[in-house]
């Protein structure tokens, strides 16, 4: 009785060692405090918006899912994105007096420094 006594003894020592040695090595395990009201960690860049930024995106979880607001941002913020982008495609094509039926979806277009031609040339 006294043998299992002792091991008991001895074990509760070895755990109380290695919690204040864990303690003191990986810290208190404090939480960090919630973002403020209003605030998001969803970010975007101002413009040139890449596959990469989009990949990068985080929503926070709430019980329903994501945060609607965070969405609903991103999503205003890729459709204004695209919005601009193929405005100055149309403005481009429209002074190279490139139709924008010639070119399908699937077509792919590739062209070299000599094949692009700026407005001072004749």
């Amino acid at each position: 009785m006294t043998l299992i006594l002792l091991y008991l003894v001895v074990l509760v020592l070895v755990a109380t060692v290695l919690f204040g040695l864990g303690s003191v090595i990986f810290g208190r395990g404090e939480t960090l405090p919630p973002l403020p009201r209003g605030t998001t960690a969803t970010v975007l860049p101002a413009s040139g918006v890449t596959g990469a930024d989009v990949d990068a995106l985080k929503f926070a979880q709430v019980v329903r899912g994501y945060k609607t607001s965070e969405v609903d941002w991103a999503l205003d913020r890729l459709g204004r994105e695209l919005d601009a982008v193929r405005g100055e495609l149309a403005a481009v094509r429209a002074a190279y007096g490139v139709p924008e039926e010639d070119l399908g979806d699937e077509e792919e277009v590739s062209a070299t420094a000599g094949d692009v031609r700026t407005s001072e040339e004749p």
